[in-house]
């Protein structure tokens, strides 16, 4: 890790800014293959506009630990995904300073007709990894996703414990400035989760950036010194973990 990225410098640098950031998506009202092929090319009345995100703004700094929370609709996963480039804005953008891994959707970024070992490699290379790094963090990725003789089954045969196990030892192994981490570790049993927990306050200690979307208050509380609260794709909050935790909470009652 750079210089420019050590958390004990005065003033550390916005690694992530997000300005005026909206989200669109379109909800069909036909569900059913009948209706969609009878409606298919005709007016918009069966067609809404859903906002996962309006005119979301802020900035995070380096070596901040950002808990992005917000009841089931609220858009935190959406805007998780515009942070790792995984969805485009409709308007507004983001800026990313470093290299960035993401925890996001179980199993995505693997393709299902690959082994756990051509996995690694691909995502390595996704992540900005040339084959001989990545074949040089190999083993220590295999060692700490503890699949174990399954690294050459394709992955579409593994439990959803497995993918995780396998895809958080990728995201941490090769030397992220960020990690963006959405509700993943919910999956695996608790000792992994332990042994991830215990990782993310490592990087945490090397001054490296964590956004961390949770359902989890106890979590949030334990990881975070700054929260952002999101409801109805807009933030109602965004300071200190005590007090974002309280709306957190309100968002539930409103």
């Amino acid at each position: 890790m750079n210089t420019a990225m050590r958390p004990d410098i005065q003033n550390p640098p916005v690694v992530i800014r997000t300005s005026d950031v909206s989200k669109r998506f379109i909800l069909r009202k036909d569900k059913a293959l009948k209706e969609r092929i009878v409606n298919f090319g005709r007016s918009q009345k069966h067609r809404s506009d859903f906002w996962a995100l309006r005119d979301v703004a802020f900035e995070i700094t380096a070596g901040t630990s950002v808990g992005l929370v917000g009841a089931n609709g609220s858009g935190k996963s959406t805007m998780l995904k515009i942070i790792g480039g995984i969805i485009q804005t409709d308007t507004g953008f983001v800026e990313r300073r470093g290299r960035v891994a993401a925890l996001l959707e179980l199993g995505a970024g693997f393709h299902p007709d690959l082994t756990g070992r051509e996995n690694v490699y691909l995502n390595g290379s996704i992540l900005g990894l040339s084959q001989k790094q990545t074949a040089e963090y190999f083993d220590s990725i295999v060692e700490f996703s503890e699949i174990g003789e399954f690294i050459d089954t394709q992955v579409k045969f593994y439990s959803s414990g497995m993918y995780v196990r396998l895809a958080f030892a990728i995201a941490v192994h090769v030397d992220p400035d960020i990690l963006l981490v959405d509700e993943v570790l919910a999956v695996g049993d608790e000792p992994f989760q332990a042994k991830c927990m215990n990782k993310i306050r490592e990087f945490q200690r090397d001054g490296r950036t964590i956004v961390f979307v949770s359902h989890s208050a106890p979590q949030i509380e334990d990881l975070c010194d700054r929260v952002v609260v999101l409801s109805h794709g807009r933030i109602v909050y965004d300071g200190e973990t005590e007090g974002g935790i309280a709306a957190l909470r309100r968002t539930f009652k409103g």
